[in-house]
């Protein structure tokens, strides 16, 4: 039973009783009942609206939905800007469509926040980033490794 339903309910009962009136309490009982039927009419109108606002609602989330697949094709997986001709080799799910043979990559963890974000060599050689999340320099420091490999490879660590 709806609200309004429940008002004229009450009021059939309250006119059921026949009542005098010329009572004031009579007088109070009708009020409230009328008082009932307003705030009924007002609450069926407010979900009205709230029903109305929500499929508007439910309408903008699919479109926004549409529009960052169309503008951010980003992969899930880490920061980096997926695309045909991406490069990462990271914690890749199999919807993601990255090209996962051409280079390395490497997850690194920050410190602060807790983040973990994928990095090619070239910027891990670097020596440093900034989270993404929350602005923590991540300094990468290689001084006390040895290099295990030939004096002609090209890995940066005989320069």
């Amino acid at each position: 039973m709806t609200l309004t339903e429940k008002i004229s309910y009450i009021r059939g009962l309250a006119d059921g009783l026949k009542l005098d009136e010329t009572k004031d309490e009579v007088k109070v009982l009708n009020a409230i009942i009328e008082l009932l039927d307003d705030m009924a009419l007002a609450v069926t109108e407010m979900e009205e609206l709230y029903d109305e606002m929500s499929e508007q609602l439910d309408a903008v989330d699919e479109d926004l939905s549409n529009l960052e697949e169309d503008f951010y094709d980003d992969c899930d997986c880490c920061d980096c800007d997926c695309d045909d001709d991406c490069d990462c080799d990271c914690c890749c799910d199999d919807d993601c469509d990255c090209d996962l043979d051409d280079e390395v990559f490497y997850e690194v963890t920050c410190g602060k926040c807790g983040e973990t974000i994928c990095i090619d060599e070239d910027t891990l050689l670097e020596g440093e980033i900034v989270c993404p999340v929350c602005g923590e320099v991540l300094e990468f420091d290689f001084s006390d490794l040895d290099c295990c490999c030939d004096d002609d490879c090209d890995c940066g660590c005989h320069d």
